[in-house]
């Protein structure tokens, strides 16, 4: 297979670095991001290694050019949801659900980029600095529900903020745009622990953790993700199933 290609750009379809990719990607699901390799991506694509390896000279540089790809796909899939529910004027408890289905459709479709971005280390592999952009997609639209939601009047004050100094890096009040006052104040350190709720639900849901003891899995994400969301006084609305 000839990967070679003349005048084109790097978002082409057939740009060397996007069919690398995609073979990647499959490999992914057959392999685990552990198992890939110039070699491996050559052998299944019918390439040479030296193809892959000029367009990704190291196994890492691939395997974060497939991590940033992953967070954004993520991060656009509930940036799509979170635009589509705002127009339609929907509360931000409605919202949040949306964008938080919207991962799990992502998660559920895409198993391999979701297993390499929030499943286990990948061992000898350190993401770059490059990778935080992508990564901050999810947060950040997570982070603008509540802010939203806060300005508005939707949320309930919490019975038990948070006692003793900040727990948070200033890069996490910077990506809220600030913190609240009082009765809001520890708002960010609740946002992470609902941003931590909804993946580690998701891992439950995709890697089968919860398959032998939960009758709908689409019913409990919702169910969860409303329970999660009282913890920052967000009401999550009752939803028929979507899938």
């Amino acid at each position: 297979m000839d990967v070679s290609t003349s005048g084109s750009t790097e978002d082409d379809d057939n740009t060397p670095a996007v069919v690398i990719k995609d073979i990647a990607r499959r490999q992914l699901r057959e392999l685990g991001a552990a198992g890939l390799s110039a070699e491996t991506v050559a052998r299944a694509g019918g390439l040479s290694v030296a193809d892959v390896e000029a367009a990704f000279p190291h196994r890492d540089d691939l395997l974060t050019a497939l991590v940033i790809d992953a967070y954004d796909a993520s991060g656009e899939a509930m940036e799509q949801a979170d635009g589509a529910a705002t127009k339609a004027g929907a509360s931000g408890g409605a919202r949040l659900l949306a964008v938080t289905r919207a991962l799990r459709r992502w998660s559920f479709d895409h198993p391999g980029e979701f297993t390499l971005i929030y499943g286990s280390p990948v061992p000898g592999y350190h993401a770059p600095q490059d990778t935080v952009p992508a990564a901050s997609r999810t947060p950040a639209v997570l982070a603008g529900i509540v802010r939203s939601a806060l300005e508005a009047g939707e949320l309930t004050p919490p019975r038990r903020p948070v006692s003793g100094p900040p727990l948070l890096l200033p890069e996490a009040l910077q990506l809220f745009g600030g913190a609240p006052e009082a009765p809001f104040s520890d708002i960010v350190e609740r946002g992470i622990v609902l941003w931590s709720n909804l993946i580690g639900l998701l891992v439950f849901q995709v890697f089968s953790r919860t398959h032998d003891s939960v009758r709908d899995e689409a019913a409990f994400f919702d169910y969860a993700i409303a329970v999660a969301a009282e913890s920052i006084g967000l009401e999550v609305p009752s939803a028929e199933p979507t899938d």
